[in-house]
């Protein structure tokens, strides 16, 4: 069977996991329990548009989970059907920023492919932070780029919508006029790791790609 899991949905069914862990350990009463194990097999199943019988036999497990020990057993055994992110080279992150001179690019065998949703880092050479998903539509890589200020406080993310420690991204954005641009920013948070961790959908992420990059 091949792979079939984004990083993000591997991320929401680890939730559902942790969920379903604090119900047995909180909660004594049987339909309850019957109730939260009924939601979170629904919830992990409409997590992806269509699933053959075969990947939905992987996923349906998710509902026996009672404890941590479980869950971890759980998560390692769909682990291996998680779609790495599109390997990239340095060339090919240089196509995507062809204005920026000495642009030093992280290295795809440094980094775990299949924890990822986007590729975030600052180029100590230009001081700008660099952002790389996968378009929606045609899944070739798509960048951006801004400045990032850390504000030293706890905010809500606007790619993950977790409450982390957040700054200020902004970018340029070509105006109406031509000639011109403006501004453009939203709060996200300062480690792109953890981000990922966090990521339970694409949804803001490709909508926050398309806003600063028109």
């Amino acid at each position: 069977m091949e792979a079939f899991i984004r990083n993000d949905q591997y991320n929401f069914i680890k939730s559902q996991t942790q969920i379903l862990t604090n119900g047995h350990g909180t909660v004594n009463n049987s339909d309850v329990l019957l109730a939260l194990k009924a939601l979170a097999k629904e919830k992990v199943l409409h997590a992806f548009d269509v699933l053959s019988a075969e990947q939905e036999e992987l996923l349906l497990p998710v509902a026996e989970v009672r404890n941590k020990e479980q869950a971890e057993v759980f998560l390692e055994t769909i682990k291996p059907y998680v779609i790495p992110f599109k390997s990239f080279t340095e060339a090919g992150v240089k196509k995507l920023f062809p204005k920026v001179k000495k642009l030093k690019a992280p290295s795809a065998d440094s980094i775990d492919l299949t924890s990822i949703s986007y590729i975030s880092w600052i180029d100590k050479g230009s001081n700008k932070k660099f952002i790389i998903a996968q378009d929606l539509y045609t899944q070739k890589l798509k960048g951006i780029q801004g400045t990032f200020k850390p504000i030293n406080q706890k905010g809500i993310c606007t790619l993950c919508h977790s409450y982390e420690e957040v700054g200020m991204f902004t970018a340029e954005i070509k105006g109406t006029v031509q000639g011109t641009f403006t501004q453009r920013g939203n709060y996200i948070c300062q480690d792109s790791e953890a981000c990922n961790q966090n990521l339970l959908t694409l949804d803001r992420l490709h909508d926050f790609m398309l806003r600063l990059s028109k």
